[in-house]
C-alpha cells in the first residue's frame, strides 16, 4: 500500500505533462490564410507591360470606324495648293477676268523672248519691286528699269519666264505668280465693283 502511495503522485505529474490533443494539429490549417496569394501574383502584369496588356479594353474607339464607301480618307483639304492646270477657271474665282492676265503674261513672254525693253517696262506697275545681284528695291518708272533691264531680267530669269504656261501657273488671292516667286501679275481695282482691274506687274526678279 505504501508503495502505492509513491507512484501515484508521479504518475499523475506525468499525465499532466503529456503534450497538447491532437485536435489542436487539425484546427491549425483552418486559421491559417487561404491559399490566394499566388493567383493574385498571376494577374499582375509583367515587368515592361503596361496594365492594359493584361486585361486590354474592348471598347470602341472612334478610329476604328469603316471608312465610308465612296470616299477617300487620304483626301488632301480643301485649302491644299491647286494642282495644274485649269488657272483661267482660278482666276476668274479669284482674280476677276482672266483674259487681263493672260494678255499681260502674253506679252511679257513676247517682249522678254524678243528684248523688247520698252514693252517689259510698259508692263510693270510702279514703283515696281525687282531683284538686282540678289538685293531687293524698287524702281522708280520705266526708264530706270530700261536701263538696269539686263540686271533685272538676267539669261536665267528670261528662260524661266519663256518655259511658263499659262493654264499651269499658280494663281491664289494675291494674283498670278511664274516660278518660285519670281515674278507676280495682279490687278487694282479704281473702284468698288472692280471690272476695270489694272492688271500689271509688281515684282519681277530672281
Amino acid at each position: 500500500m505504501r508503495l502505492i502511495q509513491i507512484l501515484l503522485p508521479t504518475m499523475l505529474l506525468a499525465a499532466c505533462s503529456q503534450p497538447a490533443p491532437p485536435a489542436d494539429e487539425t484546427a491549425a490549417p483552418s486559421t491559417s490564410p487561404p491559399a490566394t496569394a499566388p493567383a493574385a501574383a498571376e494577374d499582375a502584369p509583367q515587368a515592361g507591360l503596361s496594365p492594359d496588356a493584361v486585361e486590354p479594353s474592348t471598347a470602341p474607339t472612334p478610329d476604328a470606324a469603316p471608312p465610308v464607301p465612296g470616299t477617300d480618307s487620304a483626301a488632301t483639304p480643301a485649302d491644299a495648293a491647286p494642282a495644274e492646270g485649269g488657272a483661267r477657271e482660278r482666276i476668274n474665282s479669284l482674280l476677276g477676268d482672266a483674259e487681263k492676265y493672260e494678255s499681260v503674261f502674253n506679252d511679257l513672254q513676247r517682249g522678254v523672248a524678243a528684248g523688247d525693253r520698252a514693252t517689259v517696262a510698259g508692263l510693270m506697275r510702279y514703283p515696281v519691286r525687282v531683284s538686282i545681284a540678289g538685293k531687293s528695291q524698287k524702281v522708280a518708272d520705266a526708264a530706270a528699269f530700261q536701263r538696269d533691264y539686263d540686271k533685272i531680267v538676267t539669261p536665267s530669269l528670261a528662260k524661266l519666264i519663256g518655259e511658263q504656261k499659262f493654264d499651269q501657273l499658280f494663281v491664289n488671292w494675291q494674283g498670278v505668280m511664274l516660278g518660285q516667286g519670281e515674278v507676280w501679275i495682279n490687278g487694282v481695282c479704281p473702284d468698288n465693283d472692280c471690272k476695270n482691274a489694272d492688271v500689271k506687274v509688281n515684282n519681277i526678279g530672281e
